[in-house]
């Protein structure tokens, strides 16, 4: 605990001098305590990627098909499943290794160097070479390299966010910590690697390097965290193992059948291979392969990279946003928003973060104006168009100034104290105009014990209205900052013992502001069902003031702070579980207890998906079903993240949710029409062998329309767009099947139509007209042909009625329609074609009532919707 010990000490106990190390130790301890360097997770070749996709329950359903095929001599329909494959296969890969680029090209190209002490001399060095005992040298706007001691500083403060997830800037000194076990927040002598200095300067001993860090640990924990299964990928699990089941269901029926009727064992197995063709949808793969690459494709548009392809439907099924607030919610910059006289009279200030646009409004603005002066003049900070530096409350009364155009140039500067801890105030002692002035800002408390008057209000009548309006600014989750102002005497050299008589000005509330979009970007997601909660470092009443604004909250019964986690964690799970149910807003809780909140979210059944930016926040991005990072975030958030938004935007999740919502419905929409034909086909099958009739289609025909025609229609459904009022939807269950009971219902009910009346037509071609078994198996494969790019109509809602659906929107259902009968025509004219695929041309009279008959299903369907889904049954759907 090297916060208890003095730099004396700390010196001794690493071997170091004030001169620094040598670089023969340095190099000696380099080689004993390795890089200053995180582990990285090793990136995906390409080779990792395209063997992983062959772990696809769906692939491995087809490879088994492509063994039976050539098993039983049917080389053909092993080499066309063979192509299907390594197409799903090669698009997968593809798709997911251009996602991993993408992120990987958000990272920093940029080595980190950092200033030290070696030989006596101030030398820049590469941050991953610095070492235990290197001392460190500092200034604003320098990234701390490792975890360091303070020996000495100067006016320093700290931008911690990225690991405590707090806004407000910590200010730093030497000064030992006498308790037992301080916690991150509470160590103002130690910096942590990863944060920012953002004023003043520093000298310090590396204490701790690569995984020893704060950093290091939540890092560690991050390689023990095992990922999580997206709901598209437990539910294609759960449909390989039901299309398994019902293949192998069917094919042990028919070789019992067929057995029994004393059929030869080659014909059994070719008809158990021709049924396992026409049950087994070859397309699916490729088609949930498509319409996760269209996904993720509209989602990049949106911002919204995707790590992992199956991640693209994962966003659209969470229950559960848990939202860090710095710079998620809020923008991550302090604004000043109240300005408040002692009179009682109050200016509001327009505008977010360091933007100068922005007006004041209320009294007086020459008052309003007088106060943000004072706070120009108190004010290490640079604030330029191009560039920010310094303490956010400096850089915000900066931007202050400008919105009532501060004039300081007149101005001289003779003296400043800065800014300290302990002490709580700032001053500066300067002339103008021939006489000399002192100005203080800090917490009021300390400004005000050095005011005589107190401005605008006669001695005697204050009657504590400072204290009152500090107290509403502070409930209403500002930070407060008091000013003052008063002549002091010229002289040469000045001390805080030259402050007093000043006169108190009055107070500014400063504010972290929320992103404008963030509010609708909630009520969004109330309206689709998805509980927000936010989990942040920051003070709870600040917390609470951010989500009444956000319209998260609306009693602080719903605020919970770290130790209250903490209290109700150590009495067990289900009272844990009870405790974090009832509350929306996290407040001063630890990387740890986020973890922990996540952790009891998905205990409770929630399907959890978890934002932010910071170091603190990759532990509960991993552990969470879906991680999101913030595109500006840290490195080893990024990493840890299933998707990064670029642009920072709460909305973009939104935006996100919508086309997982829309990637999953067109999922369904593909498996109702694959797996109803599939259906159909095995019905008309199973019904042929049952009355002793031929099969009415051979493997190598079923393959046709199955890859051919499914296929150019599964793919089309993939361009789907959005349905009125998917954003209306409660979530669904991952848990649940995508064959759930309404789609069970339309699978079945269309699959039997369909099957009949194929079965009706084979039954009508060789009993009534006579037809050759060849030619009669050329008209069912055109009717199948016709049904399915008819029925594809039908499929493109699973209960709006096909005429409701604009073709406008999808414009490529009708080029598939048209060029799949144009290639079933091909191949029936073509003869090396035909007798391939074993049919005949047909004549045109013919064929216009085989089109006829196809109308058939869907007008059945038209009528099964209109009964089947009214406004109280929609809810199955």
């Amino acid at each position: 605990m090297y916060y208890r010990k003095t730099t004396e000490a700390i010196l001794k106990e690493l071997e170091t001098g004030k001169a620094g190390l040598s670089s023969e130790e340095a190099k000696k301890r380099l080689q004993k305590y390795g890089k200053n360097t995180l582990p990285k997770k090793k990136p995906k070749s390409v080779f990792k990627i395209f063997f992983s996709e062959f772990k696809d329950p769906m692939v491995i359903l087809l490879l088994v098909a492509i063994a039976a095929s050539f098993f039983a001599g049917e080389i053909i329909d092993g080499i066309a499943i063979i192509f299907i494959v390594l197409v799903d296969i090669i698009m997968g890969t593809y798709q997911e290794n251009k996602a991993n680029h993408t992120a990987e090209a958000l990272a920093s190209l940029v080595k980190a160097k950092t200033k030290v002490l070696r030989n006596g001399e101030v030398v820049s060095i590469d941050a991953e070479d610095l070492t235990l005992g290197d001392l460190v040298v500092l200034e604003s706007g320098d990234k701390i390299p490792a975890d360091l001691r303070l020996i000495e500083s100067h006016n320093l403060t700290v931008d911690e966010s990225i690991l405590t997830g707090e806004s407000v800037h910590v200010a730093k000194n030497p000064a030992i910590i006498e308790k037992d076990s301080a916690q991150i927040t509470e160590q103002t002598n130690t910096l942590f690697s990863g944060t920012t200095v953002t004023t003043g300067r520093a000298k310090a001993i590396v204490i701790k390097i690569g995984l020893d860090t704060e950093i290091g640990k939540i890092a560690d924990t991050l390689n023990k965290t095992e990922d999580e299964k997206s709901p598209l990928t437990l539910r294609v699990e759960k449909l390989s193992k039901q299309i398994s089941l019902l293949v192998l269901g069917v094919a042990i029926i028919i070789t019992i059948l067929l057995a029994v009727k004393g059929t030869d064992t080659h014909t059994i197995f070719l008809s158990v291979i021709a049924l396992a063709v026409s049950a087994m949808p070859e397309g699916l793969p490729l088609a949930l392969t498509m319409a996760l690459t269209i996904a993720s494709n509209k989602m990049a548009k949106e911002n919204v990279i995707v790590r992992k392809l199956k991640s693209a439907e994962s966003l659209g099924s969470c229950t559960v946003i848990a939202s860090d607030k710095t710079g998620t919610l809020t923008v991550n910059e302090q604004t000043a928003k109240k300005i408040l006289l002692p009179n009682g009279d109050s200016y509001d200030i327009s505008g977010t973060g360091f933007d100068f646009n922005g007006k004041v409004t209320g009294g007086n603005l020459k008052l309003a104006a007088e106060i943000a002066t004072l706070g120009v003049i108190n004010n290490k900070a640079v604030v330029t168009e191009e560039k920010t530096v310094g303490d956010s409350i400096d850089v915000a009364f900066k931007v202050l100034g400008k919105k009532l155009n501060a004039d300081i140039k007149n101005l001289k500067t003779l003296e400043t104290i800065p800014y300290e801890s302990e002490n709580k105030f700032s001053a500066v002692f300067y002339e103008e105009n021939g006489k000399t002035y002192c100005t203080v800002k800090g917490s009021l408390e300390v400004v005000k014990s050095f005011c005589k008057n107190i401005n605008l209000i006669s001695a005697g009548t204050e009657s504590k209205i400072l204290e009152k309006q500090n107290e509403k600014l502070a409930k209403d989750g500002y930070r407060v900052i008091a000013l003052a102002r008063g002549a002091v005497e010229k002289k040469k050299n000045y001390t805080v013992s030259d402050i007093k008589k000043l006169t108190f000005m009055g107070l500014v509330g400063f504010i972290d502001p929320i992103r404008e979009e963030a509010k609708s970007s909630i009520a969004e997601c109330k309206t689709a069902g998805i509980k927000v909660l936010m989990i942040t470092g920051d003070h709870p009443l600040t917390a609470f003031s951010i989500a009444k604004d956000l319209k998260l909250a609306k009693n602080y019964d719903e605020v919970a702070t770290g130790n209250e986690v903490d209290a109700a964690f150590k009495k067990g799970e289900e009272s844990f579980d009870k405790f974090i149910k009832k509350k929306l807003i996290f407040a001063r809780v630890t990387p740890h207890q986020k973890l922990e909140i996540v952790e009891s979210l998905k205990r409770q059944g929630e399907f959890v998906a978890v934002t932010g930016d910071g170091v603190n926040d990759a532990p509960a991005l991993k552990t969470a079903n879906i991680g999101i990072a913030m595109g500006s975030g840290t490195d080893i958030a990024r990493e840890t993240a299933d998707m990064i938004i670029i642009d920072d935007n709460f909305r973009s999740i939104v935006a996100g949710i919508k086309e997982g919502r829309v990637a999953y419905a067109n999922i369904r929409k593909i498996i109702l029409f694959l797996i109803s034909c599939g259906l159909a086909e095995v019905t008309f099958f199973c019904f042929a062998i049952a009355v002793d009739l031929p099969m009415p289609l051979v493997a190598i025909q079923l393959l046709w329309i199955n890859v051919v025609t499914d296929g150019i229609q599964d793919f089309a459904l993939s361009f789907e767009k959005a349905e009125p009022g998917i954003l209306k939807e409660k979530p669904r269950n991952p848990k649940e099947s995508i064959f759930n009971k309404a789609l069970i219902k339309e699978i079945a009910v269309s699959g039997a139509i369909i099957g009949a009346l194929v079965f009706g037509t084979w039954v009508f071609l060789l009993n009534v007209l006579k037809l050759d078994v060849g030619i009669a198996r050329g008209y069912i494969m055109a009717l199948m042909v016709f049904i399915q790019n008819i029925h594809v109509f039908t499929c493109r809602s699973e209960h709006r009625s096909a005429f409701k659906v604009p073709i406008s929107s999808n414009w490529l259902i009708a080029w598939g329609v048209i060029v799949s009968i144009i290639l079933q025509i091909i191949v029936m004219e073509v003869p090396f074609l035909a007798q391939f695929l074993q049919t005949a041309p047909i004549p045109f009279t013919d064929l216009a009532i085989l089109f006829g008959l196809a109308i058939l299903p869907l007008i059945a369907m038209e009528i099964y919707k209109k009964v089947a889904f009214t406004p109280k049954n929609k809810e199955e759907i």
